[in-house]
């Protein structure tokens, strides 16, 4: 039997070989991803039922910021509740790239509320951005859903004109105004949320909308040719890069990240995912026995 778990910063997934769950849990970046994988293993068992065993576990987890550290606490974790024998512990931008490529080269860019991208080239990785909203994570979900709240709330305040704009933000205005905190995790999740209300602005061919979005797409082409280059691909070489993720479903979003993406890597082929981080963590169960330092170790028992 093996348990995959996908834990995220908006939610969680987890699947067994007949069924699979989606979790409000989530990873926020004030707790403990021991802490949060306690409660979401508790929330197996009680849908899975309390005898529920499963010898392989393979763990994807965000916020490791491209090094999983020592797997033996996650092991342990997972053998008290599953009686696993073999943990696996990976970044989540690798079990997307498993997911999209599975053994091919390439490069998969996860967006999400954050970014990682991961390139693959004759069986060396790399990892870029992933480094959370303070220090990185440009042109991911939480980056566009402040770019944007921020030129609204100031045009509310009269520090700036985009006037238009704020039309799209009048629930998202709303929700900033009943909320008690600007620096806690419900403002986090605005921003994140309000992703999807920049997106819709750019499609309604709003330009600040658009300048956000491009800019957005911007540093996504950057964060992707660094992964590349970080496996020593050659700019010239064929690539293929799949998109991951809510915000890849956006088609100007997609559009704008090629177009960026080809003036910096002129040999790219946008293609479709094969599957997601969950199938990136079932394809690691089945095909990669070994270490991938620092962005996949095992556990055994």
């Amino acid at each position: 039997m093996v348990l995959a778990v996908d834990l995220g910063q908006s939610g969680s997934r987890y699947r067994t070989l007949d069924s699979e769950y989606v979790s409000k849990r989530a990873k926020q970046a004030h707790e403990s991803t021991l802490d949060v994988l306690n409660d979401l293993f508790a929330e197996i068992h009680e849908n899975l039922g309390s005898t529920f065993k499963s010898e392989i576990v393979i763990l994807s987890i965000t916020g490791v910021y491209g090094d999983v550290g020592d797997p033996k606490p996650y092991g342990q974790l997972a053998a008290k509740y599953f009686g696993a024998t073999s943990v696996a512990v990976m970044d989540d931008g690798l079990a997307g790239y498993f997911g999209a490529l599975g053994n091919n080269d390439g490069v998969a860019l996860s967006i999400g509320s954050g970014v990682v991208a991961i390139a693959g080239r004759r069986g060396s990785y790399s990892h870029a951005d992933g480094h959370g909203h303070i220090f990185g994570d440009l042109g991911g979900g939480f980056w566009l859903g402040k770019a944007a709240l921020e030129r609204v709330l100031a045009t509310q305040e009269g520090r700036d004109d985009a006037i238009f704009l704020s039309e799209f933000f009048v629930s998202e205005i709303k929700a900033f105004e009943s909320l008690k905190s600007y620096s806690d995790a419900k403002a986090q999740l605005l921003c994140i949320n309000s992703a999807k209300t920049l997106l819709e602005a750019a499609e309604a061919k709003n330009t600040d909308a658009i300048t956000i979005r491009d800019k957005g797409a911007e540093y996504l082409a950057k964060t992707i040719r660094a992964a590349w280059t970080n496996v020593d691909g050659m700019r010239n070489e064929g690539i293929a890069i799949a998109l991951l993720g809510k915000l890849a479903d956006n088609k100007g979003y997609l559009e704008a990240i090629r177009r960026r993406t080809s003036s910096l890597l002129p040999q790219i082929t946008l293609v479709d995912p094969k599957g997601n981080h969950l199938d990136g963590a079932i394809f690691v169960a089945e095909h990669v026995p070994e270490d991938i330092e620092p962005l996949l170790r095992w556990w055994q028992k």
